[in-house]
């Protein structure tokens, strides 16, 4: 845990509880889907266990439903207002795969999948979408912004899945993305007052356990 003498900031970032085009393998990007049952329970469990774990300065949270969502019920579990929407923290402009089953992609939009697939990290999705490399500066900036924010403190961000996986290659020692991100899987990171990144944690849902069967925990 940061503690006000501390030189960096504990940020804990979540993906966002599930919706039904996450079941469904639907590209989401920067649509605006609600969360599920599954999600909502998911939000629960997740907010459940940050109430118990040390205090939490402030919540941020992208501004699209299903992030936002979370992040409410994270705020409210943990005795804080209403979350900060941060437009940064949204997941990658898709363009023209908005909304494309992915396994479909190829076939429906092929030259916004062959963009996608590209290992060219400057390559813009055709259809307004972003390049990784924008998509990587959009989100690392406001991680070191709200970092430098609250320095020695202890806070949460919401987020999505593809977001966290440019969080984690900023953060990682080889400059490697995470691979799968689960919903509401708890990674923490450690950015000190140079910038300088750490990965404390990584993927934890132990939370998780019992919600398929109906058993979530309370605040």
């Amino acid at each position: 845990m940061a503690d006000p003498k501390s030189d960096y900031t504990e940020i804990i970032v979540i993906r966002h509880g599930e919706t039904e085009w996450n079941a469904d393998g639907r590209i989401q990007g920067q649509l605006d889907v609600d969360l599920n049952d599954v999600g909502m329970k998911q939000a629960a469990a997740v907010a459940a266990r940050l109430s118990k774990e040390p205090k939490i300065s402030a919540v941020y949270s992208s501004d699209l439903k299903r992030a936002f969502v979370t992040a409410e019920i994270i705020a409210q579990c943990c005795g804080l207002l209403v979350p900060v929407k941060d437009p940064d923290l949204r997941g990658r402009h898709m363009g023209d795969l908005h909304g494309i089953v992915f396994n479909e992609a190829a076939k429906l939009k092929p030259e916004a999948h062959k963009a996608f697939v590209s290992l060219k990290r400057d390559e813009e999705i055709p259809g307004g979408g972003e390049s990784l490399n924008q998509f990587y500066d959009r989100c690392t900036s406001a991680l070191q912004r709200i970092a430098k924010k609250h320095r020695g403190e202890r806070v949460v961000l919401v987020t999505h899945g593809a977001t966290v996986e440019q969080l984690h290659r900023r953060g990682s020692s080889n400059g490697t993305s995470s691979g799968t991100v689960l919903n509401t899987s708890v990674n923490v990171f450690h950015l000190s007052e140079e910038d300088e990144w750490n990965i404390i944690s990584w993927g934890d849902v132990s939370h998780l356990d019992g919600v398929d069967n109906g058993q979530v925990p309370s605040c």
